[in-house]
């Protein structure tokens, strides 16, 4: 079994809720992190939405934050801690994605908030070679 086939199930995860009302929210708690909505996201996480759920890919919501490019979102999540290093069901990490988008100044907040440049695949070093950032690959003590 992949590492990537190893995310908890339960709380953190919809993928084995049935009831419509807690998909509807969820499915909302996804679209704020996409958008950026991070004083709502914040709230809903507050009030008690777990801050590493999870959709049906694996896709944290600081993942999809990062990979959007919501440094205020990502920046809210991670002070509510949330794991900077949660690789989807694929095996990505919010700090690859983030180097593959072009958000280098996520990348630095999540490198601050202990994520991993080596982890998931690709990793954000390998992605960070592949498009030629010497900044990041610097940031990530490689060259």
């Amino acid at each position: 079994m992949s590492e990537a086939n190893t995310q908890p199930q339960g709380p953190e995860s919809i993928e084995h809720a049935h009831d419509p009302e807690v998909l509807q929210l969820a499915a909302k708690v996804f679209d704020l992190a996409r958008h950026g909505d991070t004083d709502t996201i914040a709230a809903y996480v507050d009030a008690g939405v777990p801050v590493n759920l999870t959709n049906d890919k694996g896709d944290s919501l600081v993942m999809l934050a990062a990979y959007h490019g919501h440094l205020d979102t990502v920046m809210a999540l991670l002070q509510r801690g949330a794991d900077a290093d949660r690789p989807n069901d694929r095996g990505q990490t919010p700090i690859a994605g983030a180097v593959f988008k072009g958000e280098d100044e996520i990348v630095r907040a999540l490198v601050e908030h202990g994520a991993d440049p080596a982890g998931g695949t690709p990793s954000a070093i390998d992605t960070a070679r592949m498009f030629q950032k010497t900044e990041l690959l610097k940031l990530f003590g490689v060259e």
